[in-house]
């Protein structure tokens, strides 16, 4: 740590490093506060987070009651202990709540003054945060299982072509006219919206090595898809599936990366929501595995922790990279916060418990020299 303050004061490192080294040792060192809770809203379980881009201080929670939390991360009161307080919600009573579960909420890219839902009531809703009264409805004749705004674009459309329900769509963060979706017909697919056919790729998980003919038998999973998500920079797309899988692709091309994350265990009938780190040295993928969270390095597979605390499934998790937080919804309907361990300081001379108090990945990042006695 003293090195790279020291290289940057001087000039001779890069600032950003810092910045991803400091970041990337935060995720690694992830646990469950135990300072901090988030009220408990919902009465069933917790199907959706988003948290704003913008001050990344409020946090929006669908749940399968139909109802729609708005809360406040920022510890206003300055305690070491405290919780995570409800702002307002969209409860039963309200008479725009939605009728079924809620399947995906998310806040405006670009100002906290809006948000958006969709539900299995076959409705998407834009919400006026200031007065929590829908400003717009759609009426889909299908269940909507997923929605997203583009973090880039300046206008969006709607997109169609599985044969089966759409689990999940995202926008690429890195080109607007680029859309992923995933479906229950083992299908993931690129779009292009730009183009007069649309479909730009379907994805094939033998690279076209069993399906050279026809495009419309490639196949991403021997299951459902039910899950995706862009790497922060949009270089790659992450899809999981009821094949207990969870795989790479390049999104430039539709290439499988062949990157084995081993058994990623999915029994979700429906979309599941997982996320991604931003801003590290290697970036992170943080996948609902079961009652837990499994924490896996994106580019190598190798699986870092299991993230233990949910009484129930987990099915969704949503990524704090201001200050590399992580929260997670249940079907325990609890919402819980993890945050980067603070360890304390041990004598110098106590080597043997030096070495048993740090988490061993910090140990080749942080030491400016192994060999200093």
């Amino acid at each position: 740590m003293l090195g790279f303050l020291s290289a940057r004061q001087a000039g001779l490192e890069d600032p950003l490093r810092l910045r991803r080294a400091e970041s990337t040792r935060r995720v690694l060192g992830l646990e469950l506060n135990k300072d901090r809770d988030v009220e408990r809203i919902h009465g069933s379980g917790v199907n959706t987070l988003d948290i704003e881009p913008v001050e990344g201080r409020y946090m929006l929670s669908g749940g399968s009651d139909g109802v729609i939390v708005l809360y406040d991360l920022e510890n206003a009161s300055r305690q070491p202990y405290y919780t995570c307080k409800a702002v307002c919600s969209v409860g039963r009573n309200h008479p725009d709540v939605h009728k079924y579960s809620v399947e995906t909420v998310q806040w405006y890219p670009h100002d906290t003054g809006m948000f958006t839902s969709s539900s299995f009531d076959k409705t998407l809703k834009v919400w006026d945060t200031n007065t929590l009264q829908t400003a717009d409805v759609f009426n889909f004749e299908e269940t909507v299982y997923s929605h997203h705004m583009s973090p880039v674009a300046t206008k969006h459309c709607l997109v169609a072509g599985h044969r089966q329900e759409i689990l999940a769509v995202s926008w690429s963060p890195r080109y607007e006219y680029i859309l992923a979706t995933a479906s229950a017909d083992s299908k993931a697919k690129l779009w292009d919206v730009r183009r007069a056919s649309g479909c730009l790729i379907t994805l094939d998980q033998h690279n076209g090595k069993k399906s050279q003919a026809v495009e419309s038998a490639n196949t991403a999973h021997n299951g459902k898809v039910n899950g995706l998500c862009f790497t922060s920079d949009g270089l790659h797309l992450l899809t999981v599936g009821t094949d207990n899988r969870m795989r790479l692709w390049n999104s430039s091309n539709g290439e499988n990366t062949l990157v084995n994350y081993g058994k990623v265990h999915n029994d979700s009938r429906k979309g599941l929501k997982f996320t991604v780190s931003c801003g590290c040295s290697t970036e992170f993928v943080f996948v609902p595995y079961g009652s837990t969270i499994a924490v896996y390095t994106i580019y190598s597979g190798e699986q870092i922790t299991m993230l233990k605390g949910h009484y129930k499934s987990v099915d969704c998790c949503v990524f704090q990279s201001n200050f590399q937080e992580l929260y997670s919804g249940s079907r325990d309907c609890n919402i819980l916060a993890w945050v980067p361990s603070l360890y304390e300081s041990v004598p110098d001379n106590d080597e043997a418990t030096t070495k048993s108090q740090l988490n061993p990945a910090f140990e080749d990042a942080w030491s400016s020299s192994d060999e200093e006695g």
